[in-house]
């Protein structure tokens, strides 16, 4: 009888743990930090990159930014559009050439008060060479790009 019980305990325990693994999984969300990190509001108050804060965070488009400093995240939530980087935060040459690379949040720079990243630097020195004709071939291709996967360009 003993054996009975614990065989029927035991197999309502797993048909629960497998009805609920489901639930649990899509309750789960994804950890995706803007600009690795980096807070955006700092390339345009402080003209340089810096590492943002878990303690000053503010979510835009479903990705998370992290700030230096209460005052940055206040300045981002007031007006986001203006500090987020062009295309995603993805290499402004990479979707100038129709691909979407990771960016090094340490290539940047700010154009026409927008902020343009690219993969390095070696990169940003090519990119450099001819941004207007960048930036034109890279709004232009976004539009085809922009809801892909970057492992499917």
């Amino acid at each position: 009888m003993k054996v009975m019980t614990k065989s029927i305990i035991s197999a309502c325990v797993l048909l629960v743990a497998v009805v609920a693994t489901p639930v649990f999984g899509q309750d789960v969300t994804k950890s995706t930090p803007g600009l690795s990190g980096y807070d955006p509001v700092a390339y345009f108050t402080d003209g340089k990159p810096m590492r943002g804060s878990g303690y000053h965070v503010a979510e835009f488009d479903g990705v998370t930014y992290a700030f230096a400093n209460e005052d940055h995240k206040e300045m981002f939530e007031a007006n986001p559009d203006k500090f987020v980087p062009a295309y995603g935060g993805y290499c402004a040459y990479g979707v100038a050439v129709g691909k979407k690379f990771v960016s090094d949040p340490e290539a940047w720079k700010i154009v026409e008060g927008r902020l343009y990243l690219n993969l390095d630097r070696d990169i940003q020195n090519k990119w450099l060479k001819d941004i207007p004709g960048y930036i034109e071939q890279s709004e232009e291709n976004w539009k085809d790009i922009k809801g892909k996967a970057p492992s499917a360009l």
